[in-house]
């Protein structure tokens, strides 16, 4: 049974559909128009304004230079990482129960929220080019996905995201110059490559493999879309040829169950190197076995409100496949302690 809270969900809950369920496998991404209410993704416009006009700063984040002019001020940023751990509006968004609810059904029960980045993407700012975005995120068992929340609407001349249906299959292409150890290395030919993520398909050798498809699409976006993405596809923007600003909010997350040994520069916990950092990270919804930790400013979500986005069976009771009246298999759950043994 589902746990359900009607009567305090601040939300109605999001169900995907089977098509949007299929597409997403398909495809290696999935659009959700409208996700976001507008009034919400103005609070965010709102703070990204603030943040460029100097009228507010995040701990660690330098503001822009007091005399810097109006343009210069707008360009001061191009992106800024993990805002939710000193952003209550950031860690509002990272769990926001709407982006939640598709997480949940896409890589759900149990969804582990990690990263938050804020994209400004002023006129002319660059774009980045050709990754996959578990390179940089290392989840065991790999199961990353993110979620791009459109401030402004994005569109082709402004820099909105490019996509490679089908190549979500692809392996993690390791890097060959030294940016990164993360990259599949179990596989016998799989090539190295060069400088992922750079805008010039001439220097990002990923850029030849994705090429191949010659499929890649863009992804134009109304304020208040999201667009989830899985790890493995090929994806890019480009520069920003527009007059107009292409903000957005991107976050990743991860099944909660999987071991996460990153924390975006952070030494991981522990004396081993390499070991997990699953404490740092916020349990959004369901349940694991693993560490976790909980929300900065208290953001409702399973880490601190587990009777309403927590386990979503009614008890822990061990379940077996066993056979009814009609000779049919059914799932029945455990009467007596005695029998999980």
């Amino acid at each position: 049974m589902q746990v359900v809270g009607t009567a305090t969900r601040a939300y109605e809950q999001v169900l995907v559909s089977v098509e949007q369920y299929k597409a997403f496998r398909r495809d290696g991404f999935l659009h959700v128009p409208g996700l976001i209410a507008q009034a919400e993704v103005a609070q965010l416009a709102r703070f990204t304004e603030d943040m460029m006009a100097g009228r507010c700063s995040l701990p660690g984040i330098p503001a822009p230079p007091a005399d810097l002019d109006e343009a210069e001020r707008r360009h001061f940023y191009e992106r800024i990482h993990m805002p939710h751990r000193s952003s209550e509006l950031a860690e509002r968004f990272l769990l926001h129960p709407r982006v939640v609810d598709v997480l949940e059904a896409l890589i759900g029960p149990d969804v582990l929220a990690l990263q938050t980045m804020l994209f400004f993407k002023q006129p002319g700012q660059a774009g980045q080019g050709f990754h996959q975005d578990s390179y940089y995120i290392p989840t065991q068992p790999d199961s990353l996905i993110g979620a791009w929340i459109a401030i402004d609407a994005a569109t082709q001349e402004n820099g909105c995201l490019w996509m490679t249906p089908g190549s979500q299959f692809e392996p993690i292409y390791p890097d060959c110059d030294g940016a990164s150890e993360q990259g599949d290395t179990l596989l016998d030919d799989i090539p190295a490559i060069q400088s992922a993520s750079h805008p010039d398909p001439e220097v990002n050798t990923l850029a030849n493999i994705a090429l191949r498809y010659g499929n890649e699409i863009p992804v134009p976006a109304q304020p208040g879309d999201v667009i989830f993405f899985g790890g493995h596809i090929f994806h890019r923007s480009h520069r920003n040829q527009s007059a107009r600003s292409r903000r957005a909010f991107v976050s990743h997350y991860c099944n909660a169950r999987s071991r996460v040994p990153w924390n975006h520069g952070i030494p991981y916990a522990g004396e081993d190197e390499g070991a997990a950092a699953n404490h740092v990270h916020i349990l959004a919804r369901g349940s694991t076995h693993l560490p976790y930790a909980q929300p900065n400013f208290g953001t409702p979500c399973a880490a601190n409100m587990p009777r309403l986005y927590g386990e979503r069976f009614d008890d822990q009771r061990t379940r077996s496949m066993m056979g009814d009246g009609n000779g049919f298999m059914v799932l029945v759950p455990h009467d007596e302690v005695i029998h999980d043994h």
